[in-house]
Formats: structure tokens, C-alpha cells, sequence
């Protein structure tokens, strides 16, 4: 009887917490529903925005354009020196913010004690986390061109927006570190290994994806930025294609598409905005691609 009993309730334990009333099924197929439906509106939402954005500019593009140097006049002119010089912004960008964000991240999630003055440190990340980025670019201002009075130039737009992106990534590698299990934590040190190499060969790998995100969002912020750049860079170029000189001007592709929109002489400024708003879209989804990649393959990798 009791073996008969016991076999009934294990039969029944799979489904013991699963089981639905008649309302209770009707409305987790409602819910279900809606899920869907917002998902694939919010789908078709950015995939018409973006058809929206290329459909003018994209078949257009020409090789020559991406090479040319701008014109002021005359139609025809190119992004040439302006692209150049967002690539090279976000690059000594980055090299400054990485290191540094990274961290200063680390540091507050597994170094900093538990006390109001690293709290009150907290509440300043995350406040300029969230600061309109014009501010930086005052601060760049002041920084640059009154105080060190070395004018519009790519150093000072490249540190104003190393600056603007500090706090976010700071932030992101903070949590990423922290949403960590700790269980794998204390297993690197009951095995012996030290808090650098806890740090270095279980938490960095384990939150590698949250640290690519913060990577990705503060790289696509960066290409994509103007205000900063117009305040610390300037709106003109050194009208040199591969201008490695730090204290030249640097326009980017976002100030160039800005000023060609507002202030443009030139006979062809609106198709000249069509095209580069396409090349700027299709440089920040690339840039998350190529960040993404590598994190793909290494979960395939690991998976197999």
C-alpha cells in the first residue's frame, strides 16, 4: 500500500507546481500574447527606423565619398578627414576610458569598503552617468581651451569624451563584477589562488559579456557624439586626410552631419546628411558586431 502510495506522489511531484486552473491558463496566454506582440512591434519599430534612415543615403554611398575631403561650396564633397578623425577619437578615447573605467570598477566591487564615503563615491558615478554630455564639453572648455589654452583641438575632444564615458563604464563593471556567484569566488580561493588571480581568472571571464556590453555602449556613445566635440574639437578639419596631429581640429562624422544639416552651403547638403547618417548607422552597428564576435565564438567555443 505504502509503495503504491509513494509511487502515486512521484508521479504527480513533476507537475505538482505546474498546474493551472482554467483562468489561470487563459490569462498566461494573454500575457504570453502581449509579450509577443510589444516584442515584435518593438522589432518592426527599429527595423522601419532604420530602413527609414538608409533607404536615401545607403544606395548612394560611392567609395570616393568616404575618401573625399569636404567641400564649402562646391558640390561633390566627401567625409573623408571627418571619418578619419571620429575613428581616431574614439580610439585614444577608449585607451584612456578602458583602462581606467575598468578599474576603477573592479576596485568598487571588490576593494572599497562598505562605508558612506565610498557610498557618497556611488552616488556621483551613477549621477554623472546620467549628465548631458554638453556639460562635459564645458568642462572641456575650461580645461582646454581657457586653462591649458591649446584651443580646439582632437587631444581635448578625445579626453572631454573619455571623461563622458568614465562613469557609465565604471558603473557596468561594477555590477558585471558583481553579479558574479560568489561560490565560484570562494572556490578560487579554497583553491588556493589570490584575490589578482580570483580577479583575473574568474571574475574578469566569468563577467566578460557585461564588460563587452559597457565597452559597446561607451564606444557607440563616443562615435556618435557632438556636442562634446563641438565644444572641445571644433567644426572644421586640418583639410589633411590622415591628420595624426593631436592638437589639429577635429570634426567628426557627427559634427560633420550636424553642420552640413544646419549651417551647409553647399548645393547637395541634404544628400550629403543621407549618406553620412547611413555611414554613421552602419559604423556603430559594426562596432558592436565586431565587439560581439569574439564573445559568440568564445560561447561556442566553450559550449562545445
Amino acid at each position: 500500500m505504502n509503495g503504491s502510495t509513494n509511487e502515486a506522489l512521484r508521479s504527480e511531484a513533476p507537475y505538482s507546481f505546474g498546474k493551472r486552473n482554467g483562468s489561470s491558463a487563459v490569462f498566461d496566454k494573454i500575457f504570453t500574447a502581449v509579450v509577443w506582440g510589444i516584442g515584435i512591434l518593438v522589432i518592426l519599430f527599429i527595423c522601419g527606423l532604420l530602413f527609414m534612415l538608409l533607404k536615401n543615403g545607403l544606395p548612394k554611398l560611392t567609395w570616393s565619398f568616404l575618401y573625399s575631403i569636404p567641400s564649402e561650396i562646391e558640390e561633390g564633397g566627401g567625409i573623408g578627414p571627418a571619418l578619419f578623425n571620429s575613428f581616431y577619437l574614439l580610439a585614444i578615447s577608449l585607451v584612456i576610458s578602458i583602462p581606467i573605467g575598468l578599474a576603477a570598477g573592479i576596485y568598487l566591487a571588490e576593494f572599497a569598503p562598505d562605508n558612506k564615503l565610498i557610498g557618497f563615491v556611488r552616488i556621483c558615478v551613477e549621477g554623472l552617468s546620467s549628465v548631458p554630455s554638453i556639460i562635459f564639453g564645458l568642462f572641456g572648455i575650461a580645461l582646454f581651451v581657457e586653462m591649458f589654452q591649446i584651443g580646439l583641438t582632437i587631444l581635448g575632444g578625445a579626453i572631454s569624451l573619455a571623461f563622458l564615458n568614465l562613469p557609465m563604464l565604471t558603473r557596468i563593471t561594477e555590477e558585471s563584477i558583481r553579479s558574479v556567484p560568489v561560490e565560484m569566488k570562494n572556490a578560487s580561493f579554497a583553491l588556493g589562488s589570490t584575490h589578482l588571480q580570483t580577479i583575473r581568472k574568474v571574475l574578469v571571464p566569468v563577467a566578460l559579456s557585461g564588460l563587452v556590453t559597457g565597452i559597446c555602449l561607451t564606444a557607440g556613445r563616443a562615435f556618435g557624439e557632438s556636442a562634446v566635440i563641438i565644444l572641445t574639437a571644433g567644426v572644421t578639419t586640418s583639410g589633411v586626410m590622415w591628420d595624426f596631429n593631436l592638437f589639429s581640429p577635429g570634426e567628426t562624422l557627427a559634427v560633420h552631419l550636424w553642420y552640413v544639416q544646419s549651417e551647409a552651403i553647399v548645393p547637395d547638403a541634404g544628400e550629403i546628411a543621407q549618406k553620412a547618417t547611413s555611414v554613421l548607422i552602419f559604423i556603430v552597428l559594426l562596432i558592436n558586431l565586431v565587439f560581439r564576435v569574439p564573445l559568440w565564438l568564445n560561447a561556442r567555443k566553450t559550449r562545445s
